[in-house]
């Protein structure tokens, strides 16, 4: 099996064990452990190793607990609260868009949003929006050893051992900086809605999208990522709604797993090619996150009732919502 094929299987079968095992233990958020293995494993990455791991953790949770220190500011001195996380939620995009780890960006920034804003509304809800982000964090990267363990990658050639990959090309510091500022720009409005929201706690789900959509502006020029925005989207929307519909004929842990097995063998010879990425990986990896974020909360309210499923359809609705606004703000 070649290097691409092995990374799309790992992918399907770390994704798909974190949902089932998270599903079934039922912990708070426990959607996002598999969004975490997810965006680990659509990167064409090696093993983590046992540092990169804990650093990794140990990165999500101090940015999730670092919101909790805004709390003060938010309650008191609302206008500094919000100037103290602009320039945080800067430094996370600027983290990225300078040559940083796409993915420890993504949840530099999640952690970030999801803290704030909730802490806006409630510090309890905040401080356990805070542990359980360090709790998924810590079950995700587990899932990504997991899937490493079941499908390794193939043996490196004699020659090539002890041989590095070139370093890729870093952005000189002003592209950067306007990379990290518009995508700061981007996300803000929206962050500052939730602030001033009193049902933010509800739409935890809506600010994961939110966060990502920054970092896939991140990476790509204004053109490319308000397509790809979009268009990841709606492919990912497509991919919720059926599987939803399966899950309404039967509502099964063993036929939700399966379903998120079957997209990212669908979507991973998109996000796959060669030793490397796709030219187009990052938008179908984004299609397939949104997929799992629409789908997971929904599933957790209760497949089959009528409650979760018009939960579901204007839950996708404000990603659309979003996705369109996202386009339009790049």
């Amino acid at each position: 099996m070649d290097i691409a094929s092995r990374r799309i299987l790992r992918m399907a079968v770390g994704t798909a064990l974190g949902m089932w095992i998270s599903q079934a233990a039922g912990w708070p958020m426990s959607f996002v452990s598999p969004v975490v293995a997810l965006v680990i494993l659509s990167l064409p990455l090696p093993r983590p190793s046992v540092k990169m791991t804990l650093g990794f953790i140990l990165v999500l949770s101090t940015c999730s607990f670092a919101g909790v220190l805004l709390l003060p500011f938010l309650e008191h001195t609302r206008l500094v609260g919000i100037g103290l996380f602009v320039l945080a939620l800067f430094h996370t995009f600027y983290f990225s868009a300078k040559g940083g780890s796409a993915a420890l960006g993504t949840f530099m920034t999640i952690g970030l949003t999801l803290v704030a804003a909730v802490g806006s509304v409630s510090s309890s809800v905040m401080i356990e929006v805070a542990k359980g982000l360090t709790i998924c964090a810590f079950w995700g990267m587990l899932f990504v050893w997991l899937a490493h363990a079941l499908i390794p990658d193939p043996p490196t050639a004699p020659g090539a051992v002890g041989q590095k990959p070139p370093d890729p090309a870093r952005p000189d510091l002003e592209t950067a900086r306007l990379r990290a500022l518009r995508s700061m720009l981007i996300v803000l409005p929206i962050a500052i809605f939730f602030f001033f929201s009193s049902a933010s706690t509800s739409y935890v789900a809506v600010m994961i999208k939110v966060a990502t959509m920054g970092q896939q502006a991140n990476v790509d020029d204004s053109q490319t990522a308000g397509r790809s925005m979009l268009a990841s989207t709606i492919i990912g929307g497509i991919g919720a709604i059926i599987a939803w519909l399966f899950l309404g004929i039967w509502p099964s842990l063993l036929i939700y797993t399966l379903v998120v097995a079957l997209f990212a063998l669908l979507v991973g010879p998109k996000i796959f090619q060669g030793e490397g990425m796709h030219p187009k990986g990052s938008m179908w990896s984004y299609a397939y996150l949104t997929m799992i974020v629409v789908l997971a909360p929904a599933v957790t309210d209760g497949v089959g009732c009528d409650g979760a499923s018009s939960a579901f359809y204007i839950r996708l609705l404000l990603f659309v919502v979003v996705a369109v606004y996202g386009s339009t703000a790049v």
